[in-house]
């Protein structure tokens, strides 16, 4: 089942990362990730070309107060995002009872590889299932981005099955695998 979830409030912090709700202020960063070629694509959307485009971006996540703004503490600078969205699984009957959010993630191409993601990810992974106590989370990776995939591996989800996405950015449709992992 879908539940509302409001990040407004909420700081969430790792030894290296603040997971916090995005700000105005944040647009500078944001455009500075997002319009790098190769990183939204591996998101499903196109990169930005303009900086009224990351405007409008930025305007969505503080409204649909979804998605946590990942600062890197030691320069204060949002190298990333990573959200609580509607999942493949309230469309599944095995899953449709259960309290469930599908996480996103994005992080800037110049911080790839060096543990950020799957750090924010174990973290939101303890928020859901304690403070807010959900029963379960999926994901998804396009076949083909290994780096995705290591982390939804190292934040330990199980695979359920492949199926298809289409991103309408891109206007494209990508094999993708989900995933899924239970509140122990």
């Amino acid at each position: 089942m879908d539940i509302q979830i409001d990040v407004t409030n909420i700081k969430i912090e790792t030894p290296r990362l603040l997971l916090r709700s995005w700000q105005e202020s944040d647009l500078n960063d944001l455009f500075a990730y997002a319009s790098v070629d190769g990183v939204g694509e591996m998101a499903g959307w196109k990169h930005h070309e303009s900086i009224t485009e990351t405007k409008n971006i930025l305007h969505s996540f503080i409204s649909d107060k979804n998605v946590f703004a990942l600062e890197l503490k030691a320069t204060k600078k949002v190298i990333g995002s990573l959200g609580l969205h509607y999942s493949w699984a309230n469309n599944e009957k095995d899953f449709a009872a259960l309290r469930i959010k599908e996480l996103g993630y994005v992080l800037s191409k110049a911080y790839w590889g060096q543990g950020l993601m799957p750090e924010a990810v174990n973290a939101v992974i303890d928020y859901c299932f304690n403070a807010l106590c959900l029963d379960a989370l999926t994901v998804g990776h396009f076949v083909g981005n290994a780096q995705s995939q290591r982390v939804i591996e190292k934040s330990g989800f199980m695979y359920v099955t492949q199926g298809t996405y289409h991103a309408k950015g891109l206007n494209k449709t990508f094999a993708e695998n989900k995933y899924i992992l239970f509140r122990r």
